[in-house]
């Protein structure tokens, strides 16, 4: 009988290291890294839905739960400008920015903001990044300051102004909300501008602290409810760029496993197209239904305010391409792409 028993017992004993080895690994498997991800949209933006909101949906569904990405709206952790930073040092693991928010440190930031009146339709900008190897000049300047860069989208920026812009008179008279190479260059062409945060816009143009703004376009403008102070949407666009970037500090990257790395670039990688498209498609249907329901009106430019913009606009890309020896290049490719083009 006792011999019995002893043979029953150690089948069991090698059951339950078996049965303790096999939890420990599905605990392993499960271990879950989390990373904190500091936007630069408000939770009203479009954007902060359709693309970080996409991406966090899809990163963990990818990586089977292995990875969560936690979100703050802008301001929540940082000031917008705060974040590259804060990402660099490894503060957080995750944000997204304007390129413009990296200007001290990128010195591509400004051709990344989007060069004024460069880019006449989004296909070009977005063959610009990634056929023409502008997005892989961003990455090798970010990857020097610890950061994986991913631009988000492609899109045109437009303006929404309180009044019709009729003349260039009309022009220079404007306060505008601006930021990056775009602030910069409005102001060099005669209006007046300031930087405000996404969240003290809508106040500003309401009350008239500023009487235009751009925050992307059609979609952007209208979910932050700029339609309902302001009628006219001004065309064409004054730029058309990645001027929405998703970085991630490369330490916190390189501590995934090698195959959760490559779902992370992966996916990046497919946003990019994916939601420059969709935000394409967006616009249009935008644009029907708020000069349906808030009686939006299209406000385009008059040939001369247009030429006038140019001009000054094409002065202000020497000053871009003076930043550094990689940003003269990143001139250079742009400006014989639009050449190119039959549009210098």
């Amino acid at each position: 009988m006792k011999s019995m028993l002893k043979k029953l017992l150690v089948p069991a004993s090698l059951l339950a290291l078996t049965v303790s080895a096999m939890s420990a690994q599905m605990a392993a498997a499960q271990e879950v890294t989390k990373w904190r991800v500091q936007s630069h949209w408000p939770s009203a933006s479009s954007s902060y839905e359709d693309s970080l909101g996409r991406l966090k949906r899809e990163i963990e569904r990818r990586t089977e739960g292995r990875l969560e990405l936690q979100l703050f709206e802008s301001g929540a952790l940082f000031k917008p400008q705060e974040t590259f930073n804060a990402v660099s040092r490894g503060i957080i693991q995750m944000g997204t920015i304007s390129p413009g928010y990296a200007q001290d440190k990128i010195t591509l930031a400004g051709i990344a903001s989007g060069l004024p009146f460069a880019f006449q339709n989004v296909w070009e900008a977005a063959y610009f990044h990634k056929h023409m190897g502008f997005e892989k000049m961003l990455q090798e300047e970010a990857a020097q300051h610890g950061v994986y860069w991913s631009t988000d989208k492609v899109y045109p920026t437009e303006m929404v102004v309180k009044n019709p812009i009729n003349s260039w008179e009309d022009f220079t008279k404007l306060k505008i909300r601006s930021s990056g190479a775009l602030q910069k260059f409005l102001d060099e062409a005669g209006a007046s501008t300031t930087y405000l945060p996404g969240g003290e816009l809508y106040p500003a143009l309401d009350t008239g602290v500023v009487d235009g703004a751009h925050w992307g376009a059609v979609q952007g403008a209208a979910s932050m409810s700029f339609y309902e102070v302001a009628k006219h949407h001004v065309r064409p666009a004054l730029n058309i760029a990645g001027t929405d970037v998703i970085i991630i500090s490369q330490k916190a990257l390189d501590k995934l496993s090698e195959r959760d790395q490559e779902i992370v670039k992966q996916i990046l990688d497919e946003q990019f197209w994916y939601r420059t498209n969709e935000y394409l498609y967006q616009e249009q249907i935008a644009l029907r239904k708020v000069m349906a329901e808030q009686g939006v009106q299209v406000n385009t430019l008059p040939d001369d305010v247009q030429k006038r913009l140019r001009d000054v606009a094409q002065k202000s890309w020497e000053e871009e391409g003076k930043r550094s020896d990689r940003a003269a290049e990143a001139l250079q490719k742009l400006k014989s792409f639009l050449s190119d083009l039959g549009y210098l």
